[in-house]
Formats: C-alpha cells, sequence, structure tokens
C-alpha cells in the first residue's frame, strides 16, 4: 500500500461529513450558524489518532481548532496549513441538489462548500491523520488550523486568532491554502497548476448621500437617493487604469510559453482573453476595481428620504490602496460621503525551496505538469497570517477535467468538485508535506 493509500481512501467521507454540517456564514451575528459542529468534528478526529488540539471560541459558535505535529528539524521555521470551515449562504431551490448533502453524483462531490473550502480543509485533515497513524515525522513542524469566519473577513477566526493567539504561530515562516493548486488545461492534455503568490487588497466602502426630505408629490431639488444613484452610476462606469504587476507578467509570460503565443506586454488584454473561462479572474488583476454591491434610501413610496447608502466592494492591487482610494473619491463626488475600510493586499516572490517542492509533489502525479505563480483576485486568511511574517501560498491541489468551469463554482449554484480531483489532491498533498 503506498504511503498516501489510507488517506486517499477517507478523503472524500471526511468532505461530505463537513459539507453536511452546517456552517453558513451570513455575515450577520443573529443569523450566522457558527462553525463549533464542524470544529468539534476536526477536532474529535485528530484527537481520535493521537493530536493534542487547541479549540478556540472567538464568540459563541465561532470556533477554531490548531493542532501541531512535530517535525524532524525544530530551529526550521514551521509550515502552516489552513483551511476556513465556514460557507457562504445559498438558496437551496436554485441547486441540482441540496447544498447540504454531499451528494456524490456523476463522479462529483455536491454542496455547499466543496470548494470553497472544505475540499482542503477534509485533504488536509485525511493527511495529518494518516501522518500521525503512520508515525510521520516530516522534515519540520507543520501546524494545521481549521479557522472560524474567513467569510466575513476572518474577524472571529484568523484575524482573531493573530490578534490574541499569536503564540500558535510564533515560528511559522510559511503558509499554503486556498485558490491555487488546481490545474487549468492550456492545450491537448497540457495543464498548468496555478499557485497564488499574491492577492489584491481589499477596501469596503459605505457612501451617504444627505438631501433635503419631503413629500413625494412636490418639485424638489436635493434627492439624496438621486445623488447617490448618479454617484455609483459613475462608478460604474468608470475604467480603472490597467497595471501590469510582476505576478500577472510572470502568469501571463509562462502561459506564452506553454502554449507558443508569446505574450505582448503591450497588450495583456489580448493574453487574458485567450484564457477562456479564467479570463474572469485574471482580468481582474488587470485594474484596481469597484463594484456597488449594496443600496438602501428610503421608507415609504410617498416620502423621499433624506439620506441614502450603497455599499462598494473595492479591490486593488499591491501598493495602489492610497492611490484607489482617492480615484474613488474623485469619481463619486464631493456631494459623497465615504468610508472605507481595508485589509492589504499579499504578495511573495515565487522561489525557493517550497515552491520546489510543490512542483515536485505535482510532478509526482502529473508528470507534464506546469506551475503557473499567479494573482488572486479576491481575499484569504493569508491578509491576517501575514501579520506575523508568514510567506502565503494558495496551493490546495486538484486536477480538473478540462471543460469544467471551476473559478464559477466558489460561491456559486451547484458547487462541486471531483471526487477523483479530492483523491488526487490528497495524494499530492501528502506527497509536499511528507517533503517540505
Amino acid at each position: 500500500m503506498a504511503a498516501a493509500d489510507e488517506a486517499v481512501a477517507e478523503v472524500v467521507g471526511l468532505a461530505r461529513d463537513l459539507i453536511r454540517i452546517d456552517t453558513t456564514n451570513t455575515g450577520d451575528p443573529d443569523t450566522t450558524v457558527g462553525e463549533r459542529k464542524a470544529a468539534e468534528y476536526v477536532a474529535a478526529r485528530l484527537e481520535g489518532v493521537g493530536y493534542e488540539t487547541t479549540y478556540l471560541e472567538a464568540a459563541p459558535g465561532r470556533a477554531n481548532v490548531v493542532t501541531r505535529l512535530p517535525g524532524a528539524d525544530p530551529s526550521r521555521g514551521a509550515l502552516l496549513v489552513h483551511a476556513h470551515l465556514d460557507v457562504v449562504p445559498f438558496q437551496a431551490a436554485e441547486w441540482k441538489v441540496h447544498p447540504l448533502s454531499g451528494e456524490v453524483q456523476d463522479g462529483y462531490l455536491w454542496g455547499r462548500g466543496s470548494v470553497d473550502m472544505k475540499h482542503m480543509a477534509a485533504m488536509t485533515l485525511a493527511v495529518a491523520r494518516q501522518f500521525r497513524r503512520a508515525g510521520t515525522v516530516p522534515p519540520r513542524d507543520l501546524i494545521f488550523a481549521f479557522v472560524a469566519d474567513e467569510e466575513a473577513g476572518g474577524i472571529q477566526g484568523a484575524q482573531w486568532l493573530v490578534g490574541n493567539h499569536p503564540e500558535l504561530f510564533a515560528d511559522a515562516s510559511e503558509a499554503i491554502s486556498e485558490v491555487g493548486g488546481f490545474s487549468v488545461t492550456l492545450a491537448d492534455d497540457v495543464r498548468g497548476y496555478l499557485v497564488e503568490t499574491a492577492q489584491k487588497g481589499s477596501m469596503w466602502l459605505r457612501l451617504a448621500a444627505r438631501g433635503v426630505a419631503g413629500h413625494g408629490s412636490m418639485i424638489g431639488h436635493d434627492n439624496a437617493v438621486a445623488k447617490l444613484a448618479a454617484a455609483v452610476a459613475r462608478l460604474d462606469q468608470h475604467e480603472f487604469p490597467l497595471i501590469l504587476t510582476g505576478p500577472v507578467r510572470d502568469f501571463l509570460t509562462i502561459v506564452g510559453e506553454i502554449t507558443g503565443v508569446p505574450f505582448d506586454e503591450d497588450d495583456p488584454e489580448a493574453a487574458v482573453a485567450r484564457l477562456g473561462n479564467l479570463s474572469r479572474m485574471i482580468g481582474a488583476t488587470l485594474r484596481n476595481t469597484a463594484n456597488v454591491t449594496m443600496f438602501q434610501a428610503g421608507y415609504r413610496s410617498n416620502v423621499v428620504p433624506s439620506e441614502a447608502h450603497a455599499t462598494v466592494d473595492g479591490r486593488f492591487l499591491p501598493g495602489q490602496g492610497e492611490a484607489f482610494e482617492q480615484e474613488v473619491r474623485a469619481v463619486l463626488g464631493p456631494d459623497i460621503e465615504v468610508r472605507a475600510r481595508s485589509l492589504p493586499a499579499v504578495e511573495t516572490p515565487f522561489d525557493g525551496r517550497l515552491v520546489d517542492r510543490m512542483a515536485a509533489a505535482i510532478h509526482s502525479q502529473d508528470p507534464g505538469a506546469h506551475l503557473l505563480p499567479y494573482m488572486l483576485s479576491a481575499a484569504t486568511d493569508a491578509k491576517s497570517f501575514q501579520r506575523l511574517g508568514i510567506r502565503n501560498f494558495g496551493f490546495a491541489p486538484l486536477r480538473l477535467p478540462p471543460d469544467l468551469d471551476f473559478t464559477a463554482l466558489f460561491h456559486g449554484v451547484d458547487e462541486r468538485v471531483p471526487t477523483q480531483a479530492l483523491e488526487f489532491g490528497t495524494a499530492v498533498l501528502h506527497r509536499f508535506l511528507s517533503d517540505c
């Protein structure tokens, strides 16, 4: 029996169990389910094979589990492997199967969290359990963290752990987690595996417009709703300037070399357009972006309200936070009040032993594969862990069918992952953590 076989054999079952535990995070404390049951499940399966776990609740029900496997060389920085246990809400009626069913159909495991990111939690748990059963001593300490609240910024999860229990990660020098390691088919039987080495910063902007309240039947000249609607329409139509960053240049250059279509730095949008379904995510890393996501105003059909509010989800490239906020304010205009909250961009070089070990682990299961460093347009818990000086990579390995629009499944309807991809990823993760 191969060393990883036990982990591979149980990973689908672990993922099914985790999907069936409702951990919906609405961002509202009154309606968020919490991660307690899932965290207890993880802790029980770790403790069942001999781990000592640290179970911490940042607030009632908002649970985090951390454990450590000592390595051969304690002088080396530890590797942190982290996964969040919460998931975004869903409308069950829109799905082919119930999102909490953990159904296996047509070679796929279906359910909310199967992609984001209970599949990685299950792969990590399976490998951690196999290591302990086999008495495996990895080259360096491994820290396994299963955390809360990533879908709402990690306030009750990674942010809280870093702020209140940094000792759990004090010697960690590198980390791996979600939104990387999955394959894209670039040519006939030629796959690239994306490794996240950077991610855009996040800026949430709360907008307000003030006006004069009055009767809806009368003529008014200072309507807060109209004022704010015009401002957000300007923002929606605004195109931020193209900025070619190092990670995006590296990604497009390597893709060009693999496909035989050279990357023209003077026209990066043409290179992105050739990426098919992946172009939505990569295209968003060519510019700063700002999308209006919420609009609230009024309380009766015949009353002109004195104020209106909107929320904007902004994402900025590394080094662009201040310039981005200034540009947004200029587009909105002086009559719009803006309150901003931000999390920083993340960036690390695509080099070193850890990257070499990622490549070796992928090649052990897919010999012709290529690793592709890239920038994520969204945010992960890496934003919190980088505060501790940890280098962060997205590496949750999956070999995917060429026709699967994988990135559309993040927070999407009919979220699902191939069971063979789970098994492939577990074998890769086992090899990687055995040799990291």
